[in-house]
């Protein structure tokens, strides 16, 4: 699930028990797998969150080499790889940093 503040800040939030690593892979960091991962919060849940500008992107969860779509964000979209998962940062958002900005939640 996803949320986003008024200044941009996007939270992603995923549950999948029994995995390592999970990364939050999209558009706005060009389809790298290990450019924003989460972190485990525990009982099989994982966080990450990062700044961007007001527009629509693609992305999808990847936890341990298995792709994931998030049914709870903005929508989803036939993709390359399956379905995407539709995220909305309204225009009016987004601060003067963009995904450089992005930070893992410890």
């Amino acid at each position: 699930m996803t949320s986003v503040t008024r200044d941009g800040v996007v939270k992603f939030r995923f549950y999948r028990p029994d995995v390592r690593q999970v990364w939050v892979v999209g558009d706005f960091n060009g389809w790298r797998r290990d450019a924003l991962p989460m972190a485990a919060e525990g009982d099989g849940w994982w966080r990450a969150e990062t700044t961007l500008h007001g527009g629509d992107y693609r992305f999808r969860y990847l936890a341990d080499g298995a792709w994931f779509t998030d049914y709870a964000s903005h929508g989803i979209e036939a993709g390359n790889m399956g379905c995407d998962s539709v995220l909305v940062v309204p225009r009016k958002a987004g601060r003067k940093t963009i995904y450089d900005d992005a930070r893992q939640v410890a």
